[in-house]
């Protein structure tokens, strides 16, 4: 069985997990995804603007 496999189902004697606490997990992992980002930009200004022109780039260009 591989660690993802391993993840994905609950030990014997775990509960499954609720909504609830898949929503507070995600909500978690986003905060603190959005706070190494901010943090990467702080510290790479140059790469972080870069960045940015490149995504507005793809925005603009993006068919509906």
């Amino acid at each position: 069985m591989s660690e993802r496999e391993a993840h994905d189902e609950p030990s014997p004697g775990e509960q499954p997990e609720t909504e609830a606490e898949r929503r507070r997990r995600r909500a978690r992992f986003l905060r603190e995804l959005a706070e190494a980002r901010a943090l990467r930009a702080r510290v790479q200004p140059r790469r972080a603007k870069a960045a940015r022109l490149r995504h507005a780039m793809r925005m603009r260009t993006f068919r509906w």
